[in-house]
């Protein structure tokens, strides 16, 4: 069978044992969820009511987890993809989620080019202005990630996210051990859920921050990069989703744990900056570096994976309303992923003029209504034997999937809501 796939399909030379290589799409797919929003949400919850809502960090990469496992799960079960698969439960629905998909390409994009932006100008300012230093290094990151995703190909992307993705971890939780938090509060907060007075906001945040949104859909493209198909393939990929949000979940416990240590005040990324001083203060001049470092990893192991990523959904929606070829097939070849890359990298530019608050909390609603989306066609979707035969959801999965609807539901309508009202004061 392999004699007759197109040829990104064949597994690739990085996948030789090592852990990147048997666990990539995971890391992958988690890394590229993980931003500066979340980061940021992190770090002020454990500063405003501390370690006791570590737990839900845990529990909010578990569920993402679960529902990207229903992502792998349709696609080795059937040959086609997500996508393909609304595509049984009407056109309406594909319309919906294209346009759907051309906002948040928008206010995403922006949203991390500004994110970027900030990184590098905290790191090495290119003016005396800020707000010129940032939409600076907001145009070179944009750029160079467009150059690398584009020129580079599958396995230099693998390659330049495996940098970042240590950088990020590692900075991230050399920090949270040397800020010297207290441990056995730590561990209570990690195992013992509870919700302190105040809390119910940063515990919702943490739930549905971690592990990221429209991006998970990229997982099906990536895993057709490595060749997965079938049964055997979904234990892969449980495999390797378990240890990429492990990665996450400890991602956003560090990130509470030292907010913990912390007073913090501010919003948007300027937050960052702060996180940084004060770290200096605690462990020396090694800490504000080290920081700013990781925080510049993770803001571009995210540019870099939706660069990569979500053009496989544009191109992907066009070959199917088309009626080309039937199942997965090497969209990356295709004009359309090409064509997409360009303007994903371009078109969100003027962002870095609007006030980068405004692009967060833009960013913020979009992000939102997608999960609910997600995890109810899929509860559908995998539990029809007629579709998907002996790779159907069983009850644990079909448990984690109600779970995930009911809170992103919720999550959701109470981010729009909050998002949409700050657009509307500022």
């Amino acid at each position: 069978m392999e004699s007759n796939a197109p040829s990104s399909a064949q597994p690739l030379a990085s996948d030789k044992p090592g852990l990147f290589a048997r666990f990539g799409p995971g890391i992958l797919v988690a890394a590229t969820g993980v931003g500066a929003g979340d980061l940021l949400t992190a770090s002020l919850g454990g500063s405003a009511v501390g370690v006791s809502i570590l737990w839900a960090a845990a529990v909010g990469s578990v569920l993402k987890g679960f529902l990207n496992e229903g992502v792998a799960r349709w696609q080795l079960a059937t040959g086609t993809t997500v996508l393909e698969g609304w595509a049984r439960l009407g056109a309406g629905l594909r319309f919906v989620f294209f346009i759907y998909l051309l906002g948040w390409s928008f206010f995403t994009g922006g949203a991390l080019i500004s994110a970027c932006g900030a990184a590098g100008d905290a790191l090495w300012p290119l003016a005396s202005d800020p707000e010129t230093s940032r939409r600076l290094w907001g145009v070179t990151h944009s750029l160079v990630g467009l150059a690398l995703v584009g020129l580079g190909g599958f396995r230099l992307f693998e390659k330049l996210m495996a940098a970042c993705i240590a950088l990020m971890f590692g900075a991230v939780l050399f920090t949270a051990l040397a800020s010297e938090p207290d441990w056995a509060a730590a561990a209570r907060g990690l195992v013992v859920p509870s919700l302190p007075d105040q809390g119910a906001p940063w515990v919702l945040g943490l739930l549905g921050g971690v592990g990221g949104t429209v991006t998970m859909l990229s997982y099906g493209y990536w895993i057709r990069e490595k060749g997965r198909e079938g049964p055997r393939g979904l234990r892969t990929c449980q495999t390797d989703l378990a240890v990429g949000y492990a990665l996450t979940g400890m991602f956003g416990a560090a990130m509470v744990i030292i907010g913990s240590t912390l007073q913090l005040e501010g919003t948007g990324l300027r937050v960052a900056t702060v996180l940084a001083t004060r770290l200096e203060a605690i462990i020396g001049p090694v800490g504000y570096w080290v920081f700013l470092a990781g925080f510049w990893g993770a803001v571009f192991s995210s540019l870099l994976g939706v660069w990569e990523g979500v053009p496989y959904l544009f191109a992907d929606f066009l070959r199917i309303q088309r009626r080309e070829a039937r199942g997965l097939v090497d969209l990356r070849t295709t004009r359309a992923w090409k064509l997409y890359l360009v303007a994903l990298s371009l078109v969100p530019l003027p962002m870095l003029w609007a006030p980068l608050q405004r692009a967060q909390l833009a960013y913020a609603v979009v992000g939102a209504l997608f999960m609910p989306l997600l995890a109810a066609t899929l509860l559908w979707m995998n539990n029809r034997r007629d579709w998907v035969g002996s790779l159907r959801n069983g009850w644990l999965v079909n448990a984690a999937l109600v779970a995930t609807l009911v809170l992103f539901v919720i999550v959701g309508f109470d981010e729009a809501v909050d998002a949409l009202r700050k657009l509307r004061i500022r």
